[in-house]
């Protein structure tokens, strides 16, 4: 079974409602009608009712069974403007101000999420990334104990001896440019609980660097021990050790001669980058020379579970995002 056979398989087992705030989006309407009938999700459409019906109409996609909502016309309005006030009262939200962000498909979506009626969210294929982040970060914010929001790739290599079978985490590879020690940290938890939820593997995490266990010597390495120290206190029952070279990471011959006794080295099947050039940079590699698949970049240590499309996404992209989120959705 492949991993993206795997995830759709838990998909189905939740049945979660997932809210895609680009109801209007022709490539979001045709997948929102496939998500339904494969059983991956109970998908939630929001725009104008009319203009999405009529898209649908031209697309020939029956929109049975899938609701349908128009922010400023729904029943939640007044409630979600009063919730949003209430959130960002202390940097000066006014009622008026709440009353016209609310009737944004996005912000409507995230307070959907916040407050139960919907158990994730998946948008991106016509928005930018910040202005799908912006509501998702002022709203539902990380989680307890987790100092940022990161991403993460699910790389799946072919005839690949080492990791879990060839799948990895990579992490992070799209969001934090220079993390501290104290992000770090929390990026390779949230990494762990990625490996968890979606591959069902159990994390064995490595906190790479130029240097293993001391062999090299500056600040980029220092914040590596850092935050490996940092994530053995605040999560001690992750299985991670760092610093740790991507060969001694891998390798079980060469963790022998750099780091005898690691309970990671030789077996890591979740890859921490000190920063993002080290984690875009092989996330690429890997895709290229590996002819891996590379499936991302997931967003990861959200309060409740949000991923950001491409705006060069096909409709079968955002189906297996809405099988993801669903899958992450689960796993609450």
């Amino acid at each position: 079974m492949s991993v993206m056979e795997h995830i759709w398989q838990r998909a189905r087992q939740g049945k979660k409602t997932i809210v895609l705030p680009e109801g209007n989006d022709e490539r979001t309407i045709k997948a929102a009608a496939v998500a339904l009938k494969e059983g991956l999700a109970k998908p939630i459409l929001l725009g104008n009712i009319e203009e999405i019906q009529d898209k649908a109409k031209s697309l020939n996609v029956d929109l049975s069974g899938i609701e349908l909502i128009d922010p400023g016309e729904s029943e939640y309005y007044d409630l979600y403007v009063d919730n949003l006030v209430e959130l960002r009262k202390n940097k000066g939200m006014t009622v008026e101000k709440a009353r016209e962000l609310i009737k944004n498909t996005l912000y409507f979506g995230c307070m959907m999420v916040k407050l139960g009626h919907a158990d994730g969210m998946v948008a991106g294929a016509v928005n930018s990334t910040p202005d799908v982040w912006r509501p998702v970060l002022q709203i539902i914010k990380t989680k307890p104990g987790i100092k940022v929001a990161s991403s993460c790739f699910l790389m799946e290599v072919p005839d690949c001896k080492f990791g879990h079978n060839g799948v990895f985490i990579y992490s992070d590879c799209g969001l934090n440019p220079a993390p501290t020690a104290e992000e770090l940290a929390s990026i390779a938890a949230s990494a762990a609980d990625t490996a968890r939820t979606l591959v069902g593997m159990e994390p064995r995490i490595a906190m790479l660097s130029f240097s293993t266990k001391g062999s090299a010597s500056h600040v980029s390495v220092d914040k590596v021990v850092e935050a490996t120290r940092i994530a053995k206190e605040l999560y001690p029952d992750l299985v991670i050790d760092g610093e740790l070279q991507v060969d001694a990471a891998l390798d079980p011959e060469v963790a022998k001669s750099k780091s005898p006794g690691s309970p990671v080295a030789g077996q890591a099947n979740v890859l921490i980058f000190p920063d993002l050039n080290a984690g875009n940079i092989a996330y690429k590699l890997t895709q290229k020379l590996a002819k891996a698949m590379a499936l991302g970049p997931l967003s990861q240590g959200l309060a409740k579970p949000v991923n950001d499309l491409s705006r060069g996404c096909s409709s079968e992209d955002i189906v297996n995002v809405i099988a993801i989120t669903a899958a992450q959705a689960s796993s609450k």
